[in-house]
């Protein structure tokens, strides 16, 4: 008798987890590798970081589109279809012999981060079981900390032979392992097709304030990640490497912080969004605007990063759970948050760096993410007997058990 080979199956979590990885990657490789694409293509560094800017604005366009008109396109299609986009797209990179094909190329980028965005964090609640849903959007969301955290490092290794390489061995090689992670999925997992109406999305109750609110946070977390290298590098004078290793290990907090966030769902999303927006608020005043001793600014981003990771998840959750069915509009306006967020609180950073310095910088950019819990609180709250008591977590807690 022929033997049988059993296929591979891989759960939704898993395939979640490698996409997201995947959609990180081309984003945090070009902080290493920008001064050496400069050079070997003529322009000035400042001309080639605008390569982000491209993919960033293609990206949220795109993103738009599908929040505004939807699409029937089953998501693992969209998903599948984005991942070649990435890999395609950083291919190119690798080879482009100048700036312009370089812009072409991150258009394709673009495309690619707003399919894979859109069609993973819908397919974090299509693909999930009933009583498994939290978990499995918790480890979508934890693979971008987790391709920075790795990424990083083996960015810069890589660079040391040729900057064109390190688009082959990360963006392009974690893209193919998405495929094949998408390939092998587990065939129990479900799939649909998306809403006709997405429209219907915008008439619910609390989604404009959402929407906002997503907007306002990205931006504010967004403009403090552009600036916290040179923060560090330039307010507090340490050296290029020690800053390197300080973001690679508050980065690590990212993961605490969405696991909290993933076992506090039932106090209520909106509650945990507002709470650890504003902890987040304080912790980018005290790292960004340099009024503080260095170890207090260290201490402060990480718990800026653990609390802007416990946001993240609570902000997609009430998304998700506001969506009424509608789940690739809605998480394709949460993308699109994000992508037009990063570069707006670069640009909001900039300004108030400009005119203040970084306490300036620090306070415009706390304002922005307290902002985003104002816009909630005024919007989105419902009655506060309408919301889960806090105290049914609390007495879930460990230490809560043995004192009662």
């Amino acid at each position: 008798m022929r033997a049988t080979i059993r296929r591979p199956s891989l759960g939704a979590g898993t395939v979640l987890f490698s996409a997201m990885f995947a959609v990180q990657s081309p984003i945090l490789v070009l902080s290493p590798i920008l001064p050496q694409m400069a050079e070997d293509l003529g322009v000035s560094t400042a001309t080639a970081a605008q390569l982000r800017s491209v993919a960033g604005v293609t990206a949220g366009i795109v993103a738009l589109v599908f929040a505004i008109h939807g699409s029937k396109t089953r998501l693992s299609v969209l998903l599948g279809l984005g991942l070649w986009l990435l890999a395609g797209g950083s291919l190119l990179t690798a080879i482009a012999p100048s700036y312009p094909v370089l812009l072409i190329t991150h258009v394709v980028i673009g495309l690619g981060l707003a399919a894979v965005l859109s069609a993973g964090f819908a397919a974090s609640e299509v693909w999930a079981v009933d009583g498994d849903k939290a978990r499995v959007l918790s480890r979508a969301l934890i693979g971008q900390p987790v391709a920075w955290i790795v990424g990083q490092p083996i960015a810069g290794l890589i660079a040391g032979f040729h900057w064109r390489w390190t688009w082959v061995a990360i963006p392009f090689a974690a893209s193919i392992a998405a495929l094949v992670a998408l390939r092998f999925r587990n065939r129990a997992i479900g799939d649909d097709g998306q809403e006709c109406d997405p429209i219907g999305l915008w008439r619910t109750s609390g989604v404009k304030g959402w929407a906002i609110s997503e907007f306002l946070a990205f931006s504010a977390w967004g403009g403090a990640l552009v600036f916290v290298g040179a923060v560090f590098i330039e307010g507090y004078g340490v050296d290029v490497a020690a800053t390197g290793l300080i973001l690679g290990a508050g980065a690590i907090l990212y993961l605490p912080g969405n696991s909290l966030s993933r076992r506090m769902i039932d106090v209520g999303p909106v509650r945990l969004m507002v709470g650890f927006g504003l902890c987040s608020a304080v912790a980018i005043v005290a790292f960004v605007s340099t009024s503080t001793p260095l170890p207090w600014a260290i201490a402060g981003f990480g718990v800026g990063v653990f609390f802007a990771a416990g946001r993240g998840f609570a902000g997609a959750a009430l998304g998700l759970q506001l969506s009424e069915g509608r789940r690739l509009a809605a998480m394709s306006v949460r993308a699109a948050a994000d992508q037009f967020g990063y570069l707006a609180g670069a640009v909001v950073g900039g300004v108030f760096l400009d005119l203040w310095g970084y306490p300036g910088a620090g306070i415009g950019l706390g304002l922005l993410m307290l902002a985003s819990a104002l816009v909630l609180l005024s919007d989105t709250l419902p009655r506060a007997d309408q919301l889960p008591d806090p105290r049914r977590f609390i007495r879930r807690l460990p230490v809560a058990r043995k004192t009662s």
